[in-house]
């Protein structure tokens, strides 16, 4: 039985991460089970580009919204006040979500702790580090036999389904990522965006370095390391530019109102300046 992890035990900096190799295999392991009954279920490195958005966002966003938008169709659960959030059709039971949902979020509260932390290198053992993968490293460093069984359609670059659920999460709460008003918060927000989006396109330098093991053939471009680098300042920014402003304040739409020498609606007979209007 696996050991249960708990933030304030895995959180602090120096100790063992809290998603370790033990926990990343389980994930594997509940995903894959969740694709035989479910289409488009996404790899862990799009879930944590995807749990790292949700940290960055204005707003907190429950996972009565973002469980189905990450696994389902999209539409958010009903949950009543003080009840259990309502089982996805594709776990297989209420035990294996609430599985799921731990390991989320316990990945969750690390990811905002490290990017809550005052670190000036990303040499920090708080620095935060995203869950990317070098796929094309993995594959090139493969047995030859075993390699021409998986080249075969386009392998994503370093980081680039990472950047894709983290864009995922920007697209599909398109309000909460707004530009706000401040023309330099605004101008703040789009460089930090870009710098996100940049990964999610492929990496097309010239191939140095191998992430996925320090002696393993060249997978991927200095360029590409760089902007990886850039991308993880970037996430900081996004954090602090949200926490700064807080959530968006709804915008209250008054009704027609009564011109203050009306009488005023509320039957007092006097006019609504002398009234509800003074």
């Amino acid at each position: 039985m696996q050991d249960k992890a708990t933030p304030d035990t895995e959180l602090q900096a120096g100790l063992e991460p809290a998603l370790n190799a033990d926990r990343l295999e389980e994930l594997d392991d509940l995903l894959d089970d969740l694709r035989t009954r479910g289409e488009e279920i996404p790899q862990w490195e799009f879930c944590d580009g995807f749990l790292t958005a949700l940290v960055c966002t204005r707003r907190p966003i429950g996972p009565e919204e973002y469980l189905p938008m990450l696994l389902g169709d999209g539409a958010s659960l009903e949950v009543a006040p003080g009840a259990a959030l309502p089982k996805l059709e594709v776990f297989k039971d209420e035990a294996q979500q609430a599985r799921f949902l731990e390991l989320f979020e316990l990945r969750m509260a690390e990811a905002r702790a490290q990017l809550d932390a005052d670190v000036k290198s990303l040499e920090d053992e708080r620095a935060f580090h995203p869950e990317a993968m070098d796929t094309r490293g993995a594959i090139l460093s493969l047995p030859e036999e075993e390699r021409a069984e998986v080249e075969d359609g386009e392998i994503p670059s370093f980081g680039q389904i990472w950047a894709l659920g983290f864009m995922f999460v920007v697209e599909n709460w398109a309000e909460e990522w707004a530009a706000p008003r401040d023309k330099e918060a605004a101008q703040w927000l789009d460089e930090a965006l870009d710098a996100i989006v940049a990964l999610t396109e492929d990496d097309t330098g010239t191939p140095t370095i191998c992430m996925y093991d320090e002696d393993g053939p060249a997978s991927t471009s200095e360029e590409r390391v760089n902007a990886f680098g850039e991308a993880i300042w970037a996430l900081y920014d996004l954090r602090r530019i949200w926490k700064s402003m807080g959530p968006r304040q709804e915008t209250i739409v008054k009704g027609e109102q009564p011109g203050r020498n009306d009488p005023c609606p509320c039957g007092s007979g006097k006019k609504f300046k002398k009234c509800h209007g003074g």
